[in-house]
């Protein structure tokens, strides 16, 4: 269960909890930061915060430094921000004996906001709910695939001729998926242990792939569980020399997605907003039609995401949108106070605080302007003469440096920083020799 600090107070005096994890989410939606010893949070960090380099929100995946930040760079000295722990999100780590872990804001030493850090940029969004007397209430659907070959194991062999979990489509397969139960048991209660409300998992369509569902709720503290389930799944899978990838597209069967559903409730009655009134949720609707194209660089963050959209692979091609319908890219489910939307544009290499404030800020752009909400489309939406979802990172940065609205409501400095992490991207894609380029060349060029 989620701890108070005066519970985590009495774990460490009684000697139960030694190690405090400081956690911040980068732009790769990863966990970064310090182990603490427990008796050193209580007593200095709580109050103070931790340093840590600035460089963590201006690197690539490899961690190597790169240009084109304005917050960091080494003609800035690759300073300190802080690490303020947010307490309502201590939580114990029952895959680590003696560990709890905290989440925390990212703000400069002068209290003010890193405005470029994910969480801040959620809370940006959700400020203007505030205003409104609402909040967003969302779940991330995060699919996996799980190999038989640990993380070390994998590496050396370069992530080639790996062993799936799985070796057969176990979609809803209730024999298929007990083959992999003693690890995705052990996610689903480690996670419960952890505070979170875990719902169920069930197998998917590729080979060793699976899904564990947690609970919905408000928009913050689903972004949290998410970053830290991630994290956790890949530390017990190592644990059981096993290994689970969220990769977007691993090869060229089904991608792994993050369907994320999302409604508004009334801050004070939490009745959902969208059942009480269905033209401002057709409104909301028709603003996530209008942006999602151009906020696509928010949902799908990596060169590998795009190769996910393709036609008749549960990933949408098509912008549109359908009543319970999987093959458009907002999907309207549920009904009376579970009415939501479903966003089917993200994989499961999203950054959730980043997608979910791109989801609240078109949201409210068609709420604000009363935007109609076209006829659903009924039938085939791959097939359908509509707008297609970009399909490089190269187009989706273009379409996301020239739109408005991202400009408007995320601000320009968070507009020019995530464009140019995708220009880092494109740069070392662009650089790197693949295998597909040798096999195909070596011998017959």
């Amino acid at each position: 269960m989620p701890l108070t600090l005066e519970d985590l107070q009495a774990q460490v005096d009684a000697g139960e909890v030694d190690t405090v994890v400081l956690g911040m989410t980068d732009m790769q939606g990863r966990l970064q930061g310090k182990r603490l010893t427990a008796r050193h949070f209580v007593e200095d960090i709580v109050e103070q915060g931790a340093e840590g380099c600035n460089y963590l929100l201006a690197v690539d995946v490899e961690m190597n430094t790169v240009g084109g930040y304005a917050m960091a760079s080494w003609e800035g000295g690759y300073g300190d921000f802080v690490m303020r722990p947010d307490l309502s999100t201590l939580r114990p780590v029952p895959w680590q004996p003696g560990t709890v872990i905290c989440l925390a804001d990212v703000v400069w030493s002068d209290g003010s906001d890193v405005v470029a850090s994910p969480r801040q940029v959620l809370r940006k969004q959700l400020r203007r709910l505030e205003e409104r007397g609402w909040v967003c209430n969302a779940a991330t659907e995060l699919e996996f695939l799980v190999f038989r070959t640990g993380y070390e194991e994998a590496w050396h062999a370069g992530y080639r001729d790996l062993e799936p979990a799985n070796l057969y489509n176990v979609d809803y397969s209730l024999l298929g998926t007990s083959r992999v139960e003693p690890l995705i048991r052990r996610i689903r209660n480690d996670m419960t242990a952890a505070g979170m409300r875990v719902e169920d998992s069930k197998g998917e369509c590729n080979l060793g792939q699976h899904e564990v569902n947690i609970r919905y709720g408000d928009a913050l503290t689903a972004a949290d569980q998410h970053v830290i389930y991630k994290n956790g799944a890949k530390e017990i899978a190592s644990l059981e020399d096993m290994s689970i990838s969220f990769m977007a597209k691993y090869d060229e069967r089904e991608g792994n997605s993050c369907h994320i559903h999302c409604s508004i409730a009334d801050a004070t009655t939490g009745k959902n907003v969208f059942a009480q009134d269905r033209g401002l949720f057709e409104s909301f609707v028709a603003g996530q039609l209008e942006h999602v194209e151009a906020l696509t660089l928010l949902f799908a963050p990596n060169i590998n995401s795009y190769k996910r959209y393709a036609s008749a692979s549960f990933a949408p091609t098509a912008i549109a949108w359908g009543e319970d319908n999987r093959t458009c890219a907002l999907r309207v489910v549920g009904h009376g106070e579970g009415l939501r939307v479903e966003n089917r544009v993200p994989g499961a290499d999203v950054n959730p605080y980043l997608a979910l404030a791109a989801t609240i800020a078109a949201g409210l752009d068609g709420i604000d302007r009363k935007l109609e909400l076209g006829p659903p489309c009924t039938g085939n939406a791959y097939e359908a003469d509509v707008p297609k979802v970009p399909t490089s990172l190269h187009r989706a940065r273009e379409l996301f440096l020239s739109n408005a609205l991202a400009t408007d409501a995320l601000g320009p400095e968070v507009v020019a920083h995530y464009a140019n992490m995708a220009q880092v991207e494109l740069d070392a894609f662009g650089a790197a020799v693949t295998d597909w380029e040798r096999f195909r060349g070596f011998e017959r060029l």
